[in-house]
């Protein structure tokens, strides 16, 4: 009996610090890619805020893993780096930028993506008319949260074209306290902020 107490400890405990290792990878591979996105957009400071299309946005188009950016939520006072791509890989480093989505002034449906319980773990605190700020190299574009849903994780109508509007998509599992792979996905839709 003293045995298998034991082996059920010593399982616990690796049990534990393997959730503890995972836990601060993910925390410091953020914090790496939160200073990539910083020294990128301080390159070039003299960014424009949602005023005129910039030749810039048109051939803006980061490879798979690399930082893109920063995701800025005053109400929750955050700053996550945006990754390019969705994949385990990317989403561990920050927000995921969904592969074939557009990026602001391209005219079409932005989608970001991330995992509940780090990068989006305070998402279900934001409000219709909260703002979101995508910060890349050519400038910072704020959107205002006009609507939310929960649809089912299989569903993947809400990835499609908007064009010509540009809509901010952002997308997270659902429900935020579940256990495990998560049955539904949380949608927040987000429209552009006119700034002049």
């Amino acid at each position: 009996m003293k045995k298998i107490s034991i082996l059920f400890i010593i399982t616990g405990l690796v049990f534990l610090g393997f959730g503890a290792y995972q836990w601060v990878s993910q925390k410091m591979a953020q914090q790496t890619s939160l200073a990539e996105a910083e020294e990128l957009l301080e390159k070039d400071s003299d960014t424009k805020t949602n005023l005129e299309p910039t030749p810039e946005a048109s051939t803006f188009s980061p490879v798979t893993g690399a930082t893109a950016g920063i995701l800025h939520i005053p109400k929750l006072e955050s700053d996550l780096p945006i990754v390019e791509g969705t994949d385990e890989d990317e989403l561990e480093k920050g927000v995921g930028h969904y592969d074939g989505t557009a990026y602001p002034q391209q005219n079409d449906q932005i989608v970001l993506s991330g995992h509940r319980d780090t990068v989006f773990r305070r998402m279900g605190e934001l409000e219709l008319g909260d703002i979101l700020t995508v910060k890349v190299p050519y400038g910072e574009f704020s959107y205002e949260i006009v609507d939310t849903q929960i649809v089912d994780a299989d569903d993947r109508s809400i990835i499609k074209s908007t064009a010509p509007e540009e809509v901010l998509t952002v997308t997270t599992c659902y429900p935020f306290s579940y256990v495990g792979n998560a049955p539904d996905r949380y949608i927040i839709t987000a429209l552009p902020i006119n700034n002049d």
